[in-house]
């Protein structure tokens, strides 16, 4: 596979594909009605602006790392004696080191100066070997992709969240209306029913990422341009960037609803001072000036607010309070306790 089919395997195509997820599915269901197109395109913008980030970080990392490891060890390639075509001629002209003399069967050790290639870059190349360019690249494009596709659409494994009352946890059924609710009023919902396994059409979405990611792996191997373990090292280094590079600006796939991290508080941005253990802050992103005007724009106001802060004001959380927690757990019970009980988990 050639380096700039790579380049469009690893780079454009996981970048197009995480700029239009992030365009056509945020902010999602959970948007209350009536929301500013202004603050659903900032959101949207954001998404996409982290995805890309976090896909930066991923393919640099590896290429970075693997690029100077290529320089240090210089590890020769199966087919340098393909690309150095020696002069067998000259064979005692460049010997370096006297064991092959010694010991007959013995190999020789020659200087490069014995190639008669005059393309010196491609001579160069082949002491490139360890480790696989083409293995770290498309494993850290396709892995972040898998992840992000992972986060956005919930595919993983089944993960049962702590919870506060356990008593139906091993119930096969619901159980008898007088036994499905706790001593503060709220159902109670079986274990099993706490999640499920993803569709297998979303399975395979996420996994065809990685099946390329093999398929470019795999052909170095049966090109001759990398030994074995050349690629597997390179496949891991891939494999390690990517996840650090969507940990650095996603929440974990389990538990953060698809979401990456919002951005650092505006007085932080850049910096915080010894004592202050975080970089967001609740003064939100408006800046004194914005704040004494009283604008309601992007930057003040209630229609938006900034880190540490929530995006919506409270006003409008109140009136769509229903539609969300009828959109996120479904039909919404008739019981006020239920209801009250939800709603507070929500918020």
């Amino acid at each position: 596979m050639s380096f700039g089919v790579l380049l469009i395997v690893s780079i454009v195509a996981p970048a197009v594909i995480v700029g239009a997820i992030s365009l056509i599915f945020v902010p999602g269901p959970t948007a209350v009605r009536g929301t500013p197109p202004s603050l659903i395109w900032r959101r949207k913008l954001w998404e996409c602006h982290t995805g890309w980030m976090g896909l930066g970080v991923a393919l640099a990392g590896a290429f970075m790392v693997t690029e100077g490891l290529k320089d240090i060890y210089g590890k020769p390639r199966p087919d340098l004696l393909d690309r150095c075509q020696p002069d067998l001629a000259k064979l005692a002209q460049f010997v370096v080191g006297g064991l092959g003399q010694q010991f007959g069967e013995a190999p020789l050790l020659v200087d490069s100066g014995i190639c008669q290639q005059t393309d010196n870059s491609i001579l160069r190349d082949g002491f490139a070997s360890f480790p696989s360019g083409h293995a770290s690249f498309s494993w850290a494009g396709m892995t972040y992709l898998t992840l992000f596709l992972c986060a956005k659409f919930a595919i993983t494994i089944p993960f049962l969240a702590p919870a506060a009352d356990n008593l139906l946890d091993t119930a096969a059924f619901d159980g008898t209306p007088s036994a499905r609710r706790n001593g503060m009023g709220a159902e109670i919902v079986p274990a099993r029913n706490r999640a499920a396994a993803p569709p297998l059409y979303l399975l395979v979405l996420a996994f065809v990422p990685l099946g390329v990611a093999f398929y470019i792996s795999g052909s170095r191997w049966s090109d001759y341009r990398h030994h074995g373990f050349d690629i597997i090292f390179g496949s891991l280094l891939g494999f390690l960037f990517a996840w650090f590079g969507f940990r650095l600006y996603h929440l974990p796939i389990r538990r953060g609803a698809g979401w990456s991290w919002g951005a650092r508080t505006r007085n932080r941005a850049f910096y915080i001072r010894v004592g202050i253990p975080s970089y967001i802050g609740d003064e939100g992103w408006e800046s004194a000036k914005a704040a004494g005007s009283g604008r309601l724009d992007l930057e003040s106001g209630k229609a938006i607010t900034g880190p540490g802060m929530p995006d919506q004001s409270d006003a409008g959380m109140a009136n769509d309070r229903t539609h969300n927690i009828g959109m996120v757990n479904g039909p919404v019970h008739s019981n006020p306790a239920t209801t009250e009980a939800r709603v507070s988990e929500n918020i």
